[in-house]
């Protein structure tokens, strides 16, 4: 066994005895290291490529654009491998393929997912995360529109869930529809699943995922993307959108960070144009798109991340991924002194799938499951502090985001959703609309139900086995998933008794997360992996990650940018609310008046 081999398998037993977030700075960051050396190793599996996918040709010319620019549809990311992570090709695994088989009846269907709803998941009274604001609810979603989709659900053979009495849903059985199915996957192996996106980090929420759209959203001159004059977003890019899937989750929050990273693509463009005047309309809109994903990916890396994982250990981790132990003075002044990632951090190092062909996950689907960050009433206020309308989500989402965020205005939007609580990812605490909610399709759905059973269908372990294939210390009775009595006598009823049952997503509500942290230990394990993955294997962040692609004045504008700096070049009037704010994700200041309030939350987000 070499030396990291032993230093790995120590760090794995210490965590095991004593958790790794229970150490002190010193010794929780490097076991952090390992242990995500320990994960590449052995939680990576490749589950092949679907029948049908072909490679497009190049353009013909001797320098073609992928290489300096990505495609819409992912394909040319991986210049051996061109299908890797593209559109259509297939979600792989975090754990081993014998593990992944869809769930059958009884089982898929035991305990009923809508009993699990009701009676775990309703949200009595609504419970803060009172260290966030909703802003950073919508921006988690806002990234998980680019990561993850299965396409549009499958309208036949539905899931029939039967009702218990008394239940108050419309109609007996309850319909869920299916997630569509990839129908060349082995008849005799494991069930596999096709993105409807690509599994890059390269803002296809912002920028399509089919080239109609794509060249829809164009202004065709200086590469910049089109907006109106009120500052929303054009209504032709709402025509002919399929509402059974992705735009159907559409909310004036998640409305507001398309329109802002629209505007920052703008800006991107104009800089670049300002360097190079004589580009073509697709020089800069490709340079300015692939600019403007960096500094999103850079963005969610160091403040999204450090605001909902508020430890020591995990902002160095974050800064260590992104800059390096080197850190961002030596890398601004002297460049990379290294090609380690530990050294000089991911972006501009070597390419690396750590024996796997790349894509997401559906391990990282389910943990991301976080819709009890989204409350189930808005405040909106003025930047005066007047209350301009108290509204419901259905009064905001879908076909009604654009035309509230035009009528309240881009900057009031978000100095609303900067000074208010999204909801702890706890039990108790999911969105009641989202239990009853009726799709812009006019179809109704639980969504507490539907988080539920798509780990089941889609072979995602339970949770005492998604530990033990994680590595993590084994759960044996219901007091070792939560501290809550409550809630270990409601589980333990839900679950007939029967630890080895407990779905994934109850035990990561119910399970006493680290210190600062807003989610649990066990949706760690994954985030760890695939963070610093969805980097480490493109390119664009790699080995291209240059002057020679990017051209320096984009890597600069990576580099000298942030969450906030975004926020104040379109809305400088947001500068009141974000002073003594250090994170942007974190409470703002109250404009109208420094109240206790105000003093409190701007306390809270500077650390002290």
């Amino acid at each position: 066994m070499s030396l990291g081999e032993r230093l790995t398998e120590f760090a794995h037993t210490v965590d095991r005895k004593i958790s790794w977030h229970r150490l002190p700075l010193p010794l929780s960051a490097p076991l952090l290291i390992f242990m995500r050396h320990r994960l590449r190793s052995a939680n990576l599996f490749d589950v092949g490529k679907p029948g049908g996918l072909t490679v497009p040709e190049p353009n013909g010319s001797s320098e073609p654009a992928y290489l300096t620019s990505r495609t819409w549809d992912g394909t040319y990311n991986d210049l051996d491998d061109p299908l890797m992570g593209s559109t259509g090709s297939r979600f792989g695994r975090n754990v081993p393929l014998e593990h992944t088989f869809p769930e059958q009846e009884p089982r898929l269907s035991t305990p009923s997912v809508r009993k699990i709803s009701r009676d775990l998941m309703t949200r009595d009274s609504f419970i803060p995360a009172t260290t966030l604001n909703v802003l950073a609810a919508a921006w988690i979603q806002f990234e998980v529109h680019d990561w993850f989709s299965h396409g549009p659900n499958d309208l036949n053979e539905p899931y029939e869930i039967a009702l218990n009495e008394g239940d108050d849903w419309p109609e007996n059985p309850m319909i869920i529809r299916r997630t569509p199915r990839d129908t060349s996957c082995d008849p005799n192996g494991a069930q596999t699943w096709c993105t409807g996106d690509t599994h890059w980090w390269d803002s296809s929420q912002v920028y399509g995922r089919d080239k109609e759209f794509a060249e829809k959203a164009r202004t065709g001159e200086g590469g910049r993307l089109r907006i109106e004059a009120d500052g929303t977003l054009p209504e032709a890019l709402e025509e002919d959108l399929d509402y059974t899937d992705v735009p159907g989750t559409m909310w004036h929050g998640l409305y507001a960070l398309h329109v802002l990273f629209s505007m920052e693509h703008n800006a991107i463009a104009d800089r670049i144009r300002g360097e190079h005047p004589t580009w073509s309309d697709q020089q800069l809109y490709d340079k300015a798109r692939l600019i403007n994903s960096a500094l999103i990916a850079k963005i969610h890396t160091l403040d999204w991340t450090p605001s909902i994982t508020a430890s020591p250990t995990l902002r160095l981790a974050m800064r260590g991924n992104w800059w390096g132990l080197a850190g961002e003075w030596m890398h601004k002044r002297v460049g990379r002194i290294s090609k380690s990632e530990v050294i000089s951090g991911i972006p501009g190092s070597p390419t690396d799938h750590h024996g796997t062909p790349y894509s997401l996950t559906e391990e990282f689907v389910a943990v991301y499951r976080m819709h009890p960050l989204i409350p189930d009433e808005f405040e909106f206020r003025s930047m005066d502090d007047k209350v301009l309308a108290d509204l419901t989500f259905p009064e905001l989402n879908a076909l009604h985001a654009r035309e509230r965020v035009g009528d309240l205005t881009m900057q009031n939007t978000l100095y609303s959703m900067g000074t208010s609580h999204p909801g702890a990812i706890t039990l108790h605490n999911y969105p009641r609309f989202l239990q009853h909610f009726d799709r812009p399709d006019g179809f109704q759905m639980d969504l507490a139900a539907i988080d539920i059973l798509r780990s089941r269908e889609r072979g995602v372990p339970r949770y005492a086995k998604f530990r033990e294939l994680f590595h993590m210390k084994p759960v044996t009775s219901f007091e070792q998933i939560t501290p809550n009595k409550q809630w270990q006598d409601e589980i333990r009823e839900v679950y007939d008794n029967d630890i080895d049952a407990v779905d994934l997503q109850v035990g990561l509500l119910a399970e006493p997360f680290p210190k600062g942290f807003g989610f649990s230990d066990t949706a760690f394990r994954v985030f760890i992996l695939m963070a610093s993955r969805r980097l480490k294997s493109d390119r664009f962040f790699t080995t291209d990650y240059t002057p020679e692609v990017y051209t320096q004045a984009g890597l600069d504008w990576v580099a000298g940018n942030d969450m906030r700096s975004v926020l104040l070049r379109h809305f400088p009037q947001l500068e009141r609310a974000l002073e003594g704010v250090q994170n942007p994700f974190a409470p703002w200041a109250r404009t109208g008046s420094r109240s206790p309030m105000s003093a409190q939350r701007a306390a809270v987000a500077s650390g002290e």
